[in-house]
């Protein structure tokens, strides 16, 4: 590839947020009056009115009939986008155009920068429309497209990020790579207006290097992995695993990383397995730092609850704060798993008042679960959320405001921007503060749960941020693998029921009469061929969703799933899963992923469930399945374990000790509801447990020993004696 078509030398997008948070530039980029409407456009469209006449002289592009949020909010600027298809690109070809790709999401803060910036400006629109045919992508129904085009940009410039910006030859394949670009150039980053001129003459003077470079790059994303057969399966990965994330941890405040920092919830969870099945004490207390300080923190949201996606801080005090439907799930599912290992009650109450969220603010009324909330509402990113200290007195009166404001470091010059304050207690602890005001800690308790309560009905009058009300299906499976964890860790029966509600949402309204699973469901339309992520989290949900309730079909329809996993996606010639069906558009490659990145991979969620579902079913052409995976991809995940922690997990069960545990007896024993609960509140990462009423015709076998609730326990595929002592069975167990 030739210099002319790299994005290179450019700050990252990291270095850019942080240059604008620290010169308080960020106001520059306030919606006005008639661009603030982006974010009501695709609920405006969908009532069929025009909003107060804002777009009554606006003329709709060709998304205007999409059903993406993210494409309608796109469907009145005046460049003349269209939607991935065939149709764009035979365009192109007739036109003699090369194609403007951009792609994003409906909650992405730089994606509505972008759009505020060029997307809405006339001067950019008549440039693109004149040179180049434009296209726009909603990365999360098209990951497929999305993921292969962002694997392009971190190739050519060393990153990725969104908006994603590509500009490809009419065949598809990309000749340049870039993330934002501002209208004009400015802080070392080239704009719009400087980069589009030069496009159009390099694809007029230069056409024969640009064919060259994207066949080039085609051919790097073709044959870029070759996986090594010489690793070992053993310890040693995870050993290797675990030292890395320990080099990289933050003593101070938590997290792998320095600012931004994710949630990264795979890291936590194989740090958990690791402490538990290797005895390593340091892997549990970081996982304890870091969930602590994460809920303490500004990127947790204190009034309305719910994890914000990632801190632009390394103390997880400033959030970016859009809010996520998939980081809600796995941030649940840790707290849920980190209570089992500790016992601390913070942790359960937070997993609980996630669940509060989603099922308040982010649930369909048919039981499936909405994608995101933006970061910006009235055009301010976080305005939604943040107070002033004299505003938090005003509501709450001087007396008990006083308390509240300095218990949650609100202060009269603000954390954040213009004076105001993002709610956080880092380095409060209760109890102390409770003496400097001589209060008992019941007492202080009250007045800032008091004040919480007051201060976010309050809240619920603002303009809130924009809501993506589409329903994917993986991240739905995330969320119903939370909700069913919950049910058996927390005993509260309405968690089982909300899973099974969006279980069912998903077999109703994301399943196509022939049983092809799909990916997006939004005002009535269910579409998009389902990729592989949807299928393995699809199929991790329904295990979960079983050992919550041990309602038979579950399993059925586990394995009724892998069947259609492994004639869609499986390479049955090498192993692994490709990531879109054999089925489905074919594209300038097919990737197999493994990189757990803010969402794990459907290879690494795959090989983690086969093996449970072998383990639940015998059905050992399940367990081949999963070696196989293990096999071919343990090469690639060796060159840097830390960056696949959920595919450490899968190795992590693999290798360990497993136990198979079998209960019989009356559903409404006391004997029975122990046992059960002996099993789903201890930390038992690779115990796997069926139940099997005494009145079921089919209980394998397995049938009550004297009367009594009887527990089968099978070690490493060999059984011990039948067991009817609860003690005797928690011995074997050693929860």
């Amino acid at each position: 590839m030739g210099k002319l078509y790299k994005n290179s030398g450019f700050p990252s997008e990291k270095d850019l947020f942080l240059t604008f948070i620290k010169q308080d530039k960020l106001q520059k980029y306030q919606r006005n009056a008639d661009t603030f409407f982006v974010h009501t456009k695709c609920n405006v469209l969908r009532n069929g009115t025009n909003f107060g006449g804002a777009f009554v002289d606006k003329k709709p592009n060709n998304l205007i009939n999409e059903k993406s949020p993210y494409l309608l909010q796109h469907a009145y600027n005046p460049v003349d986008w269209h939607p991935w298809g065939d149709e764009a690109f035979e365009k192109a070809k007739r036109e003699d155009k090369p194609v403007f790709f951009s792609s994003g999401y409906s909650c992405c803060h730089w994606c509505h920068v972008m759009e505020r910036e060029s997307f809405e400006d006339e001067e950019v629109a008549a440039v693109l429309n004149a040179g180049f045919i434009s296209i726009k992508v909603d990365r999360e129904e098209r990951p497929d497209v999305d993921g292969i085009y962002m694997s392009v940009c971190q190739a050519v410039i060393g990153q990725g990020g969104w908006p994603l910006t590509i500009v490809m030859t009419p065949d598809k394949k990309p000749f340049f790579a870039g993330t934002y670009f501002p209208k004009h150039s400015m802080m070392g980053r080239m704009g719009v207006m400087d980069l589009l001129p030069r496009l159009q003459k390099a694809w007029q003077n230069n056409r024969e290097d640009i064919i060259q470079s994207g066949d080039d790059i085609v051919e790097l994303l073709q044959h870029s992995k070759v996986v090594s057969e010489n690793v070992n399966l053993s310890k040693a990965i995870l050993d290797q695993a675990y030292s890395q994330l320990e080099q990289r941890f933050d003593d101070k405040f938590g997290g792998f990383s320095t600012a931004p920092k994710f949630p990264t919830s795979h890291n936590m969870l194989f740090l958990l397995r690791y402490w538990r099945h290797f005895g390593e004490k340091k892997a549990l207390s970081m996982v304890d730092k870091t969930l602590k300080s994460m809920c303490q923190g500004g990127i947790y949201d204190h009034l309305g609850y719910g994890f914000a996606r990632y801190s632009t801080d390394h103390k997880w005090l400033a959030p970016h704060f859009e809010k996520m439907l998939y980081d809600n799930a796995l941030m649940c599912y840790s707290y849920l798993e980190a209570y089992q290992c500790t016992g601390n009650e913070d942790f359960a109450r937070v997993a609980e008042e996630i669940l509060t969220y989603v099922l308040r603010d982010m649930t369909d009324q048919n039981g499936g679960f909405f994608s995101a909330e933006d970061a910006d509402s009235e055009g301010v990113e976080g305005k939604f959320y943040v107070f002033t200290r004299q505003e938090v007195l005003d509501i709450l009166g001087e007396k008990e405001g006083t308390i509240f404001v300095n218990y949650y470091n609100i202060s009269p010059q603000g954390n954040f921007e213009h004076g105001t304050n993002i709610l956080n207690f880092i380095g409060n602890n209760i109890t102390e503060c409770a003496k400097m005001v001589n209060l008992s800690t019941v007492e202080l308790e009250d007045i800032l749960a008091r004040g919480r309560g007051t201060l976010y009905k309050v809240r619920e009058e603002r303009i809130h941020p924009y809501k993506d009300d589409k329903i994917l299906t993986a991240w739905n499976a995330l969320m119903i693998t939370a909700f069913a964890k919950a049910s058996q860790v927390l005993k509260k029966g309405n968690y089982a029921k909300a899973a099974e509600r969006a279980m069912e949402f998903i077999y109703t309204k994301l399943m196509r009469s022939d049983g092809r699973l799909l990916a997006r469901y939004r005002d009535g339309e269910a579409a998009h061929l389902a990729y592989l992520d949807d299928y393995a989290f699809l199929l991790i949900a329904l295990i979960e969703v079983y050992q919550a309730t041990f309602r038979p079909e579950y399993l059925d329809q586990a394995v009724k799933l892998v069947g259609d996993m492994k004639r869609l996606f499986w390479d049955a010639e090498q192993g692994g899963f490709y990531f879109y069906g054999n089925d489905g558009e074919q594209l300038i490659t097919r990737p197999k992923e493994l990189y757990d990145g803010a969402i794990p991979s459907g290879n690494s969620v795959a090989t983690l469930a086969l093996q449970k579902l072998a383990d639940l079913t015998g059905d050992n052409q399940l367990r081949e399945m999963a070696e196989r995976q293990l096999q071919f991809f343990i090469g690639e995940a060796s060159r840097y374990a830390a960056g696949y922690t959920y595919f450490m997990m899968a190795i992590d069960y693999y290798l360990a000790k497993k136990i198979k545990v079998a209960i019989v007896g009356s559903v409404d024993s006391p004997d029975t509801q122990i046992m059960l609960q002996r099993v789903q509140n201890g930390f038992l990462p690779a115990v796997v447990l069926n139940f099997y009423s005494k009145e079921d015709q089919n209980k394998e076998g397995y049938e009550m020993v004297d009367g009594k609730t009887t527990a089968y326990v099978c070690e490493n595929f060999a059984c011990l004696p039948p067991v009817t002592d609860i003690e005797q069975f928690t011995e074997i167990l050693k929860v």
